[in-house]
């Protein structure tokens, strides 16, 4: 890959932020993720490579989506395969809530996993407890290795778990070892990316979420040197059978680091749309917005943090409030 690319990726989440940040806290979770993707379909347009979606947002819940299978770039560059969630968050912006991104990675084609829009059981951790934690092993035992890798008593440690019926006994069990837990109603690509930054506060995530999400937070981790693994956990008949459609044979292996994203080289792209604890979300003065984002990239191990400042009379697509 190209490495002026960084920077083009940086723009399409800058773009599907300002266009989303309008509906911010207005109830409207279908209005303001349809402005992210319009808005980052229409720029992705712009940039120079020959990209395709690989595992998308959307399907699961009917939602506006950049679908598996669609064709990205301005159709000259690098091949790149591309995992998208134009707004990771969509309950969060619409109820004006903490982390919220626009987020997208992308890797030479073929690298990324193609895999149907479905759920992900995750386990993510940062680059001190890389290598010494696995998804099979019972929560104690995760617990204790990142303990010892970051140099802290079990009481010390946060993890961070998405707020759902689903993960009762997995709370249950965290509380039980005697950990804190940072519950998290909707965004877990932040909760896996807050790992690999000490000031964040957390130091591992587990449960449940989306496979979508899981790939983007592996590349994410991958560029920061973290760890992360997952296990895809079908619903239907019809998730196993796009599985093995999709070339997964077992559904139910344990999907490491290198198998959700091969090779050296990847780059992963977000911009905040509401506060968090990395990013801060899109402020609106008048005519003009800010924004930040947080750009790295796997091959250099570059970690860019970008603040935009942006001219909306100049960019009218993105400023439509109703």
């Amino acid at each position: 890959m190209e490495r002026s690319l960084t920077m083009e990726l940086v723009r399409v989440t800058e773009a599907a932020a300002l266009a989303s940040a309008r509906w911010m806290g207005r109830g409207k979770k279908e209005e303001a993720d349809d402005a992210a993707t319009t808005a980052m379909r229409a720029v992705f347009d712009t940039v120079p490579m020959e990209g395709i979606v690989v595992i998308g947002e959307g399907e699961m819940d009917e939602a506006p989506m950049l679908y598996i299978g669609e064709k990205l770039g301005q159709g000259n560059g690098p091949q790149v395969d591309v995992a998208v969630d134009p707004l990771e968050g969509t309950n969060i912006v619409a109820k004006g809530t903490w982390n919220a991104l626009t987020v997208l990675a992308v890797a030479d084609r073929g690298n990324l996993l193609h895999a149907p829009d479905m759920y992900m059981d995750k386990l993510a951790v940062g680059p001190k407890a890389a290598g010494k934690v696995d998804i099979n092993a019972p929560v104690i035992d995760n617990l204790k290795a990142v303990a010892q890798a970051n140099g802290k008593d079990i009481s010390d440690l946060v993890a961070c778990v998405m707020d759902r019926e689903r993960h009762e006994k997995l709370i249950h069990e965290i509380r039980e070892a005697g950990a804190r837990i940072k519950l998290i109603s909707d965004g877990d690509v932040a909760g896996a990316i807050n790992t690999a930054f000490e000031h964040t506060g957390v130091d591992i995530l587990f449960g449940i979420g989306g496979a979508p999400e899981g790939v983007i937070a592996a590349v994410a981790l991958k560029c920061l040197g973290g760890d992360f693994q997952g296990r895809l956990v079908p619903q239907t008949q019809e998730e196993l059978d796009r599985c093995k459609q999709m070339g997964i044979i077992d559904p139910s292996q344990v999907l490491r680091m290198n198998d959700l994203v091969k090779g050296d080289d990847c780059i992963f792209a977000a911009t905040g749309v509401t506060d968090g604890e990395l990013l801060q979300g899109v402020r609106f003065t008048g005519t003009r917005a800010t924004t930040q984002s947080l750009v790295m990239r796997a091959k250099s191990g570059t970690v860019r943090f970008i603040e935009g400042q942006h001219r909306l009379e100049r960019k009218p697509e993105f400023v439509v409030k109703d």
